[in-house]
């Protein structure tokens, strides 16, 4: 099975912007957040975008 145009992960400080079913994954600063994202870019296979100063999500487009 391939996955297509789907969110894989959530990078977030603050845990009440993030509800469902996607993996959550919690950071403490925001230069934590951005090595998680990072990592999990180049784990999944995906695209990291930040939609707040507090979230990031990893898409596969």
């Amino acid at each position: 099975m391939k996955l297509e145009k789907s969110i894989l992960a959530a990078v977030t400080m603050n845990n009440e912007n993030v509800k469902g079913g996607t993996p959550i994954f919690m950071c403490q600063t925001k230069e934590e957040m951005d090595d998680v994202a990072a990592n999990l870019e180049a784990i999944l296979d995906g695209i990291s975008h930040a939609l707040s100063d507090e979230l990031y999500i990893i898409v596969k487009h």
